[in-house]
């Protein structure tokens, strides 16, 4: 079997690297890439730290491209990969452009297509925007479908999917972040130039920052504003990693450069993330990763937004929707640092997004054979 796998952003590839490395494990299998490279820097430092050198590279990223000009240029450049490779079953994940269209190029080539990190919902096709209607497209296409949790599960059957057709395997992002986090104990260099930072802030409680969903856009000021009042106190550091997209570095540049107590950094690769993510007392975040991310080091999540498709955090109690009005952001991050009690509720919270064993069921279900075990 010639299974196609089929990425092209950071946070594809992180949590796709896991399973691309369990299918090459598996016999029978074939394993090829494809990369889109939606996002260029960012996805070639996942593929360096996990020794992926793609089968076909599209390099599509083009500065300021539109929505249409993307799905259009993801559509014939995928489908001419499909045409030359001619895989067996094709691979995606989550709910990018490239996912959806992966899909969309595989069915009309009436391949197969298996969906990684399915099921997720907000219930609003404009929050996350325009994520949450791509990966409702890519659900009617596939025929397996790959449920990191039984909540995501239950949310495919609503939709009709075929309870056959869906597995409950965990997400795979917590089989990159524990191996990462392993490899960091055993190669300290690979987080090289971080205690320079950590020492800056020693005996300060550090709040790790991320932003940039597109929906969140005209909020950054808001967001800016909030992240500008937490930082009055003297008794905490904002470790903040910019990302690059001027709708969210030029309003962070302008409104928080030169606090002593706000780190504005590059993105980071990830083993110097993990190592963030380790080190900080909590995030505050747009991002759907690290909500499943932070739980699984003990670090309580406030999501900058008003709906998430990950309510499984919110339902364990490891995160809470706080939305992005400036004082809300500013009470909730408080509330943290000042009420102990509730900052060890959330710390302490069941992780529910998965064992770190997602990527071997998933191989081997690919491969037609039974998981040893499942999350059922």
């Amino acid at each position: 079997m010639k299974v196609m796998t089929i990425f092209g952003t950071r946070p594809e590839a992180i949590k796709l690297a896991p399973v691309i490395a369990a299918l090459e494990a598996t016999p029978g299998v074939v394993s090829r890439t494809c990369v889109t490279a939606q996002h260029r820097g960012m996805l070639d430092q996942v593929l360096d730290l996990n020794g992926i050198k793609p089968d076909h590279d599209l390099d599509l990223m083009r500065p300021a491209q539109t929505l249409d000009a993307i799905t259009a240029a993801l559509l014939t450049g995928i489908g001419d990969v499909l045409d030359k490779d001619t895989p067996d079953r094709v691979i995606v994940q989550g709910d990018t452009a490239t996912a959806m269209i992966g899909a969309l190029a595989a069915y009309y080539r009436r391949l197969p297509v298996s969906h990684v990190e399915a099921g997720l919902r907000s219930g609003d096709i404009y929050r996350p925007w325009p994520e949450e209607v791509n990966r409702r497209i890519v659900s009617t296409i596939a025929d397996q479908h790959f449920a990191p949790t039984t909540t995501a599960a239950e949310a495919l059957y609503r939709e009709s999917i075929d309870p056959a057709t869906v597995h409950v395997t965990g997400n795979t992002v917590i089989d990159a972040l524990l191996a990462t986090r392993d490899r960091i104990a055993a190669e300290p260099a690979m987080t090289k130039g971080l205690d320079l930072l950590f020492s800056r802030f020693r005996q300060r409680r550090i709040i790790l920052v991320t932003t940039h969903r597109r929906e969140n856009f005209a909020a950054m000021t808001a967001v800016a504003e909030a992240i500008s009042a937490i930082a009055e106190r003297r008794d905490i550091a904002v470790i903040f990693p910019v990302h690059p997209n001027p709708n969210v570095a030029g309003v962070m540049e302008r409104m928080l450069k030169g606090r002593d107590n706000i780190a504005m950094i590059p993105p980071q690769d990830y083993p110097h993330f993990v190592a963030l993510l380790n080190a900080c007392d909590f995030v505050l975040t747009d991002s759907g990763g690290v909500q499943e991310e932070a739980p699984a080091l003990g670090k309580p999540v406030l999501v900058m937004r008003d709906t998430t498709e990950r309510p499984e955090g919110v339902e364990a109690g490891t995160a809470r929707l706080i939305g992005t009005d400036p004082q809300r952001i500013v009470a909730e991050a408080n509330a943290l640092l000042d009420d102990r009690a509730r900052y060890d509720a959330m710390s302490r919270a069941h992780n529910p997004f998965g064992d770190g064993e997602a990527s071997g069921r998933i191989a081997a279900i690919v491969a037609g054979r039974s998981p040893i075990d499942s999350l059922r």
